[in-house]
């Protein structure tokens, strides 16, 4: 058996292209052009790559981009001044402050003082408290990436077995409460997971979220799932021969000779949590606006 390589740059495309042309509709039929602020503090290289590319493909699409760069010993009570002008802003309908943030800012503060309905990174507690309940919220960029790619490759999810292996706030935890919502029965493995590898090996879907180089490998999958792979690690060239490449969690060549599908890394889930965060700041216009929100583009 050979997987199915899960091609999230298409997907993540399709999404964006699928995002541009509601905004235009939005547009044309109401006047709407949605608008997203993304604040960014302090010069972390990789920060302002994301951040570059968050500004372009906002304006691809044909919404509003608004950018804040603040420098590092930017003061806690400027940037909170900041983030309270861009929730009394009509013109601005998501928000997001670039993680992670210069040590002396409290994150959890930060991030808390963002409008929930504006907070398109799915990160303040209202929102995480909303999800957990099964109510409307608005839902972390990752997981809910991951979730499309889910529905696309296998329709229905209600009754499939899925193990997560990560339980961090920005995707495990999250990625949990959205395949509980689509009637999957979940468990969450992490370092104290007894015999991981058995648990894993129950899944029909398997999201690796954990932070470390290749873990999962092809004698952890069940024949036949179904696997995300959300790492990005970087390996130091001295591993590589002198050359470094980035790796998932998941032991790709191995473990594609067992799965039935997989994503890639790069490639695979990367792309859609840009397309998904613009796919948030267009379905919080229709909510700010009491409009239809945009179908398939929502959990």
């Amino acid at each position: 058996m050979t997987a199915e390589i899960i091609d999230g740059k298409a997907f993540a495309a399709d999404v964006r292209g699928r995002v541009a042309e509601h905004v235009a509709r939005l547009k044309e039929e109401n006047g709407i052009t949605p608008g997203l602020a993304v604040v960014l503090v302090g010069e972390d290289p990789a920060s302002q790559v994301y951040v570059r590319s968050k500004g372009r493909l906002t304006v691809e699409v044909g919404m509003k981009s608004f950018e804040h760069r603040l420098p590092a010993e930017t003061p806690e009570e400027e940037l909170l001044a900041l983030i309270e002008r861009l929730n009394a802003d009509p013109e601005v309908n998501g928000i997001l402050v670039q993680l992670p943030l210069p040590k002396h800012l409290h994150e959890d503060l930060i991030i808390n003082a963002i409008d929930p309905a504006k907070d398109v990174d799915g990160f303040h507690i209202s929102n995480v408290g909303l999800l957990a309940t099964g109510q409307k919220a608005m839902v972390p960029c990752t997981p809910l990436g991951c979730l499309m790619l889910l529905r696309e490759q296998l329709g229905s999810l209600s009754g499939r077995e899925a193990v997560v292996i990560g339980r961090s706030n920005i995707v495990g935890k999250p990625m949990a409460q959205l395949l509980l919502r689509d009637s999957c029965t979940v468990t969450i493995a992490h370092s104290r997971t007894r015999d991981i590898e058995e648990v894993v090996r129950r899944a029909d879907i398997v999201v690796a979220a954990v932070g470390r180089p290749e873990m999962v490998t092809a004698d952890w999958i069940k024949p036949g799932a179904t696997v995300i792979d959300v790492g990005i690690n970087r390996l130091a060239p001295e591993e590589e021969g002198g050359k470094g490449r980035l790796v998932g969690d998941v032991d790709f060549d191995g473990v594609k000779a067992v799965a039935g599908a997989i994503t890639p890394v790069p490639g695979g889930v990367g792309p859609m949590t840009i397309a998904c965060l613009l796919a948030n700041t267009l379905t919080a216009t229709c909510r700010a606006h009491a409009l239809e929100e945009p179908e398939g583009l929502t959990a």
